[in-house]
């Protein structure tokens, strides 16, 4: 629709200068729809005419424009030409534009927008999108359905451009709050409440033993040793964990059907614990890894011992972190999809680093 009336203003101006309208067609642009009053639907940018732009002041490219505005003229499908800084603006016939956009809607139906010229060139990617990644044993909150909404947006609209879209739900579902709430739950579940209600009860355990292990060493030694045998593959250790994560799932699961999303991957933490390991023989033998005097391992970012720009990925006891485990992910998916763009669709509050805070 919107490339019908460019090459209809490419076509009077083709006239006027003597160029052909396929070389005129790239430098109209739609103007983006404002509040304010409407100046204009389409903009000429003459300083993109110019061969030489060094070469021409931005009084001169302004007499250009007012120029070359006064040799065009209004007809059916443009209703009014004015300038701008630099530009030359088109204001579409209102009676047309709405006939058009309504027949263009019904004949296109869901593919409306998507035969513009103008992503004819596009190339195709292999892209994968990582949203919502809620943590288990935790409630699907307002912050994961941001992530959620916004993610299926870009996944939706990179597969309507012909892009092939890998949707991955990566999960939070390893990590020291296992152990915590492994601890917990020992101390303080029950099974009933388990069943009726997982995320609400699991919500209510992690909660209290937190406080527990807050005023009480012993509590807390004993989440970081139950973590621990998580680790080291403890039958009876991984056997109450995965409890906690099918329940967790079968409950987002529920969330994903009522908001219409699918995802073609379901993966976690959890698949990379062992990876991890390999993750940081890579990174020792590239010669990034350091050790620290507290027995942690940790890699300088900034390649210049800025303490700020440092990233830990082993503990002092050798258990992997968040950061392990998110390298590892991305290296097997590269050497899965062999993707040309992953993108990563953060809840609010975790624009800057990646984790799985909430």
């Amino acid at each position: 629709m919107a490339c019908g009336f460019r090459r209809s203003i490419a076509c009077q101006l083709s006239r006027v200068l003597d160029l052909p309208p396929e070389n005129l067609i790239k430098s109209i642009s739609a103007v983006p729809i404002s509040r304010k009053e409407e100046v204009a639907d389409f903009q000429l940018s003459v300083d993109s005419l110019l061969e030489n732009n060094n070469d021409h002041s931005r009084p001169d490219i302004q007499i250009q424009a007012m120029r070359l505005a006064e040799k065009l003229k209004c007809d059916t499908v443009v209703s009014e030409i004015s300038t701008g800084q630099g530009t030359v603006n088109f204001k579409i016939n209102r009676e047309l534009l709405t006939k058009t956009v309504l027949q263009q809607v019904i004949e296109d139906g869901s593919k409306y927008g998507l035969k513009s010229e103008l992503f004819s060139g596009l190339p195709q990617k292999k892209i994968v999108v990582e949203f919502s990644s809620p943590n288990v044993a935790k409630k699907f909150h307002v912050g994961h359905l941001r992530s959620t909404i916004i993610g299926n947006f870009i996944a939706n609209l990179k597969e309507a451009l012909g892009h092939q879209v890998t949707r991955i739900n990566y999960l939070g579902d390893w990590g020291m709050q296992f152990g915590l709430l492994g601890t917990g739950f020992q101390l303080f579940g029950y099974e009933e409440k388990l069943q009726s209600n997982p995320l609400q009860h699991l919500f209510e355990v992690y909660v209290q033993v937190n406080k527990e292990a807050a005023d009480n060493k012993n509590v807390a030694k004993s989440a970081h040793e139950f973590f621990q045998r998580l680790e080291l593959g403890d039958a009876q250790a991984l056997a109450l964990w995965r409890k906690f994560r099918d329940l967790s799932i079968d409950e987002y699961i529920r969330i994903y059907k009522r908001l219409g999303v699918h995802f073609d991957e379901y993966s976690g933490e959890s698949f990379y614990r062992e990876k991890s390991q390999e993750v940081l023989k890579l990174l020792d033998s590239k010669g990034l890894l350091q050790k620290t005097i507290k027995g942690t391992a940790v890699v300088d970012l900034s390649g210049n011992g800025d303490p700020s720009s440092v990233c830990t990925v082993m503990r002092s006891d050798g258990t992997s972190l968040y950061a392990t485990r998110d390298i590892a992910a991305a290296i097997d998916r590269m050497e899965k999809y062999n993707f040309d763009e992953m993108i990563y669709v953060l809840r609010f509050g975790l624009l800057g680093e990646k984790g799985h805070n909430g």
